[in-house]
């Protein structure tokens, strides 16, 4: 009697022992393909992890992207609470799918994400609700955010951050071009008079001269290795900006001043991030900045069959763009915008394309490096309201929690947290 309950107590013991051990051998799967129910909160709980220190493969390629990590206190819980589809798997089994990862002919490779990326969005706090995609699907995956603007940009702050956001904003200094419709709309004037207060503030004459000194401090951030996120119409607002530096493409109705008539024969794109040999629309009341973006009468699409492509690269030797891509569907419903398009002749020859419409001669989503770091553009507004209107009603997120154009934007939020690799070329 005694040896049986001696026995039983060292197995107890033993089995008490072995506990600990066996979690650790155990993983959370997160698959990213058709199977999972939250898309967008699953980004959301790798930053959660990432910020409680705990280190999450990326497997790219497979299962849409899928992330894993070690078992840790909380981890289930969040992704129960969040709704996100999850396994636990042991030890033998992420070995097995690691394995497979790494066979040679195998289009994947395992990126290591090791910390919690600083995410600011620049943005007005007079930020109306229809004007930012990223900051509703930041907050819809409950990724923090600090919102910064131009006296933070241009008193230096931007160091502080991994990652960069703009959205629909102009950095010409015409105030997004509403003029013809919007410009007796209180939010409208309100608007101009923020952004001149702004001006005078940091000690310029001009809205469009502070607003080039911006892109200055920007383009800065990235050479010094940041990482730039650009959605709309700040993506070609901005390098006609800087493309502009010094030069008034500005109206009169916008600064008081009549513009440079030589304007466009005065621009430098040697400035630019992305597009080169653009034509300025000189019209002041057009809705439009430049040709870069392409018009609807010439794209041939409506929403009915408006898509493009997503291009897919070798994990193992471009993990770079194939972080940016990484996605459940690779062909991805199109959605308008102020800047909907890129007119494919107009981009650099540098740039890496990641997302098309070849019939069309149209880029809709493109990326680049500037000396340590990188910028990232994407066309259009809202990748689940085709045409989005101004002062229409935000998106629900909450019904789209499977989005694919969503997902492009939040790859680029979990990029900066990668641990750099040496490429294999």
């Amino acid at each position: 009697m005694y040896l049986s309950r001696l026995f039983a107590v060292l197995l107890l013991l033993a089995g008490c022992l072995g506990l600990p051990t066996l979690a650790r051998a155990n993983h959370i799967l997160i698959p990213m393909d058709a199977n999972q129910k939250e898309h967008l909160k699953a980004y959301g709980v790798a930053y959660w992890l990432l910020g409680k220190q705990v280190e999450v493969d990326w497997l790219l390629n497979y299962r849409g992207g899928a992330f894993a990590c070690d078992v840790v206190p909380g981890a289930e819980n969040e992704l129960a609470v969040r709704g996100v589809t999850y396994q636990v798997i042991s030890e033998a089994q992420y070995t097995s799918i690691l394995s497979e990862i790494a066979e040679p002919n195998a289009n994947m490779d395992v990126m290591k994400l090791e910390k919690v990326p600083k995410i600011a969005v620049y943005t007005p706090k007079g930020k109306q609700p229809w004007d930012d995609a990223v900051t509703m699907v930041l907050t819809y995956a409950e990724i923090p955010y600090t919102q910064i603007y131009d006296d933070e940009v241009l008193r230096g702050d931007l160091p502080k951050y991994d990652w960069l956001h703009l959205h629909h904003e102009d950095f010409t200094g015409e105030y997004g071009k509403f003029y013809r419709n919007y410009r007796y709309r209180p939010w409208y004037q309100q608007q101009q008079r923020d952004s001149e207060a702004a001006a005078k503030r940091n000690g310029f004459a001009k809205v469009s001269q502070m607003k080039g000194a911006v892109t200055v401090k920007m383009q800065e951030f990235i050479a010094g290795g940041g990482f730039m996120f650009a959605m709309c119409s700040a993506t070609d607002s901005y390098d006609i900006a800087l493309a502009g530096l010094g030069l008034d493409m500005v109206a009169e109705m916008y600064d008081g001043d009549p513009a440079d008539p030589q304007a466009q024969q005065k621009l430098n794109f040697n400035r630019t991030l992305a597009f080169q040999n653009f034509q300025l629309e000189r019209d002041p009341l057009e809705y439009e900045y430049s040709n870069i973006d392409m018009q609807p009468a010439e794209r041939g699409v409506y929403e009915d069959n408006d898509y493009f492509q997503l291009f897919s690269f070798s994990a193992k030797y471009d993990p770079v763009p194939t972080m940016l891509t990484q996605n459940h569907e690779r062909t991805i419903k199109g959605f308008m915008g102020q800047t909907t398009a890129f007119r494919k002749s107009l981009i650099k020859p540098d740039v890496v394309v990641m997302g098309d419409n070849k019939a069309s001669g149209e880029v809709r989503y493109m990326h680049g490096t500037l000396g340590k770091g990188t910028w990232t553009f994407y066309g259009g507004h809202d990748p689940e309201d085709y045409q989005h209107m101004v002062e229409e009603e935000p998106t629900d997120l909450a019904l789209h929690p499977n989005s694919p154009g969503y997902r492009l934007i939040l790859n680029n939020i979990l990029f900066p947290a990668a641990k750099k690799k040496k490429q294999k070329t």
